[in-house]
């Protein structure tokens, strides 16, 4: 099965093109195969962490001045 690709235009940091290039060379790859993986990578990463941020939605907070005072008190700073 073909997946239907979207052309788009991205502007990157010369640096970061060049070293992409050097990558896709390294790696036979394309460029567009390098940057759907870092944003498919980049996309997981942050459904990862909301689905931490809602499994933790019922604990408890700590205000920041609270932990401030404890780390005091225990000599960490």
């Amino acid at each position: 099965m073909k997946t239907a690709l979207q052309r788009a235009t991205v502007y990157l940091e010369p640096d970061l093109q060049r070293a992409l290039q050097f990558k896709a060379v390294e790696t036979e790859s394309t460029l567009s195969a390098l940057i759907n993986s870092a944003v498919r990578w980049s996309l997981r990463e942050d459904a990862e962490d909301l689905a931490a941020f809602e499994h933790r939605a019922k604990e408890p907070t700590l205000a920041f001045e609270d932990v401030l005072k404890d780390l005091k008190r225990r000599g960490k700073i």
